[in-house]
């Protein structure tokens, strides 16, 4: 996807999670449990600004949240940070330098594709917060949005931080699974230590999981995708999937 389009959804899904968080702030976040609307709303202006200010420092803030963001109505925050968040990423070079925890690309460029698909996913949690029907994914948006969650959380996070994963793999008899949606497929192998992602079928396969862009997004993301994704395989197989998946998504 290009920077351009990245930001239109971001746009688009920020309209739609505002919307919707006005609605119930009361409501309880089924998809983040002990959350309420509220709570979530306060969370993603958080880290809007957290990543406002990797770009304009150069590093990621390791003290966060300061603590007179708790002062700030929930909204209020969301709008400003937004605001200084769309500024930063519209009038710099995509190219350009950027504090951020994921060392292959530490540019602003990264920073736009990660906020827009933090963006779609928790506007989905929005919605099912304050009870309001979930309005689609773009399929374009939605395929990247699996791709960025196996490759750029899970297979990195397992190769940055391998011990954090030690409960999940360490007694893996080495698995394969194969994600499928429209016009894109995933291979994942786990094995002791590992968890490697390539494009494309294997052949042979311990799990098999396919459904439409949108849905697939929301199963690998936990959030609630329901019949349209179909399951086949050793249960034992995909606890594994879903316990790294966890884990690097904490």
């Amino acid at each position: 996807m290009e920077n351009s389009r990245f930001l239109d959804c971001l746009a688009a899904d920020f309209a739609r999670l505002r919307a919707v968080a006005q609605l119930d702030p009361a409501g309880a976040v089924p998809t983040c449990p002990g959350w309420t609307v509220a709570d979530l709303t306060r969370h993603v202006g958080e880290v809007y600004l957290h990543k406002t200010m990797a770009i304009r420092d150069g590093v990621e803030p390791e003290q966060w949240p300061p603590a007179e963001l708790a002062a700030e109505e929930p909204l209020s925050l969301l709008d400003r940070a937004y605001a200084e968040l769309r500024g930063e990423l519209t009038t710099r070079d995509p190219a350009e330098r950027a504090g951020s925890w994921y060392a292959p690309d530490p540019t602003v460029g990264f920073w736009i594709r990660r906020m827009a698909q933090e963006t779609v996913i928790h506007r989905v949690d929005a919605e099912l917060g304050a009870g309001q029907p979930v309005a689609p994914i773009p399929a374009d948006l939605a395929v990247d949005g699996v791709d960025e969650l196996l490759k750029v959380f899970v297979a990195y996070c397992v190769g940055e931080w391998t011990s954090s994963f030690k409960e999940v793999l360490d007694g893996s008899p080495g698995r394969t699974f194969a994600l499928r949606t429209d016009g894109a497929a995933w291979t994942v192998r786990t094995a002791p230590g590992t968890f490697t992602v390539d494009d494309g079928d294997a052949r042979a396969v311990d799990v098999t999981i396919s459904g439409p862009p949108a849905a697939l997004l929301r199963w690998v993301w936990h959030r609630q995708p329901g019949a349209e994704v179909t399951v086949t395989g050793a249960a034992e197989a995909l606890d594994e999937l879903h316990g790294c998946i966890t884990i690097a998504t904490q």
